[in-house]
């Protein structure tokens, strides 16, 4: 591959850990602070700079590279390297694995083979202003990640049966689990996947020290923030006596660690197979594998409420090769899910694009059975990443209409759109504010601001 010698890892830099928090640091990938530094020439007389490409297990490699270094020339020398053992792998899919991402708390971005990393990151000021409602006057320099591709499909990853590959894909699953983004339907789910990661992680159970007080002590290492918060456990009724008791999470999570077999001679206690484990109960969720975006969607509101302003609902939008699913992370909600088979969307531009409370939107249109009658329910979602995700909806969509186009799995599709993967979700349609359409497109039903149009 071209110039793959002149942006090789220097010698003697080992791969190096990071702590889990770090991006919440707010360290750098220094891809924007050694732009302006003294550059450094390669052999070939070129400037070069020292980037780090970080991965989710913790560990992060250093490298310098040519200013023009695309991202397919960085992805080559990660898999390339020795330490991680990627380059032996092989797989029968014909989508890559994984892909470099560029991150910001604000913007996360899939990059394309050809996008020059340092070139982006050089007006990534620009695009988080531009992309994003809550970052004005923003210095926040991006992070350059070793991540899951978001065009990698589940069945394609069920196929994979390479240890090094499992770790890093359990890895990114364990990260967003624990962020609220990989939403579960319960506790009793949740406390799952902890005491898998507790058996991964920690070994087998140990009466004497992996007790309720310790778990207690770490909920926040294997339950996701709103499980781990001690104003949750109160506001559940646990209070202070009894946090960390029978009731609490980190109970069941205790409970279910300690049903997981001890002994590594069992087939089911064998490291792989619990990674495999974690990753098989994640496939099963609606958001597995999703670009996430942000975005705010209008709260219902009744009565005299309707005549008060009311702030808008801060939401993420999950895209998936599944479909369209709307989270509440602060609650780890899911609120509505919907597949290519059930969805039409549309983009609009705001009315008055210098005003910077004006935002682009997307309508959401979906079907659902009503009082005996099917109707359509339209939601719109406000987001200046709506040009972001109408593209990648556009790609999904199309790929689910040249595979299922001629499928008779179409016959029944209203009455089996709203099942999910797991098939225990149900939309919470109460939580939004909708318009309501019949069969030939008359309106039939208005909420909040649909009222005034």
């Amino acid at each position: 591959m071209e110039q793959q010698n002149d942006c090789s890892i220097q010698r003697g830099q080992p791969l190096r850990r990071y702590p889990n928090d770090y991006k919440a640091e707010g360290h750098s990938s220094t891809l924007n602070k050694t732009t302006t530094n003294q550059p450094q020439y390669s052999n070939t007389g070129r400037p070069t700079v020292r980037i780090a490409v970080y991965l989710m297990t913790g560990v992060f490699l250093t490298m310098e590279i040519e200013q023009n270094t695309t991202a397919q020339q960085i992805f080559t020398i990660v898999q390339s390297e020795a330490e991680l053992g990627l380059s032996r792998f092989s797989l029968s899919t014909t989508t890559p694995v994984f892909a470099l991402w560029m991150c910001s708390s604000q913007l996360e971005v899939q990059l394309r083979p050809t996008h020059k990393p340092v070139e982006l990151a050089a007006k990534w000021n620009y695009l988080v202003n531009k992309y994003s409602s809550y970052a004005e006057d923003s210095d926040e320099e991006p992070l350059l990640y070793f991540r899951r591709n978001i065009f990698l499909s589940k069945s394609e990853e069920e196929q994979i049966k390479d240890i090094k590959v499992l770790e890093l894909l359990y890895a990114e699953a364990k990260y967003n689990v624990l962020q609220g983004r990989y939403v579960c339907d319960g506790p009793a789910r949740y406390a799952s996947l902890g005491a898998l990661q507790a058996r991964i992680e920690l070994g087998p159970y140990n009466a004497q020290t992996h007790t309720l007080a310790f778990f207690h002590r770490h909920r926040g290492r294997f339950l996701p923030h709103h499980y781990a918060s001690p104003s949750l456990l109160l506001g559940l009724g646990l209070g202070l006596g009894l946090v960390g008791g029978k009731g609490a999470p980190e109970a069941h999570l205790l409970e279910q660690y300690k049903r997981i077999p001890s002994h590594n001679g069992s087939a089911n206690a064998n490291p792989k197979k619990l990674i495999r484990k974690y990753l098989e109960f994640c496939w099963n969720l609606p958001c597995y594998g999703a670009a996430f975006f942000q975005g705010q969607i209008e709260r219902p509101v009744r009565g005299l409420a309707s005549w008060i302003t009311n702030r808008d609902m801060q939401i993420l939008i999950a895209i998936n090769t599944s479909g369209v699913f709307i989270v509440d992370d602060m609650q780890c909600s899911l609120l509505l899910g919907l597949k290519y088979s059930e969805l039409s969307w549309e983009m609009a531009k705001p009315s008055d694009e210098n005003n910077p409370d004006c935002l682009p939107c997307l309508f959401l249109q979906f079907p659902v059975r009503e009082n005996g009658a099917r109707v359509y329910k339209i939601l719109q979602v406000f987001s200046r990443q709506a040009p972001m995700m109408d593209t990648l909806i556009s790609g999904f969509a199309e790929d689910y209409r040249r595979q299922f186009i001629n499928s008779d799995s179409n016959n029944d599709q209203l009455e089996h759109s709203l099942v999910f993967p797991s098939g225990s979700f149900t939309n919470k349609l109460s939580k939004f504010t909708l318009a309501t359409f019949d069969d030939e497109g008359r309106c039939i039903g208005q909420m909040g601001s649909w009222s005034f149009r």
